[in-house]
């Protein structure tokens, strides 16, 4: 009978999967760390001037994403209803 093979790589994937799992630690994974150091940022101080300007230009660069893509959208469609039209013709 076929799929002997199959089945029996599915049991040893299975066997071998069991037997790591005994294996693995916290540690292994990288994301668990029992040490207390703390990472401090020299960050530089934003003036709300700042914050302005930076949330108008991010709008500003949204906005003209937005339209490339909707422009982008449209020019497809377009083609494709021409090569519709043009094929049941």
């Amino acid at each position: 009978m076929g799929g002997e093979g199959s089945m029996m790589a599915a049991n040893n994937s299975l066997k071998n999967n069991r037997s790591m799992l005994s294996k693995r630690n916290g540690r292994s994974l990288g994301l668990v760390t029992n040490s207390n150091f703390k990472t401090e940022y020299n960050l530089p101080k934003a003036t709300p001037e700042d914050i302005k300007r930076l949330r108008n230009k991010l709008q500003q660069e949204q906005r003209l994403s937005r339209i490339k893509s909707v422009i982008l959208f449209l020019v497809i469609f377009i083609l494709l209803i021409a090569l519709l039209i043009f094929l049941n013709n």
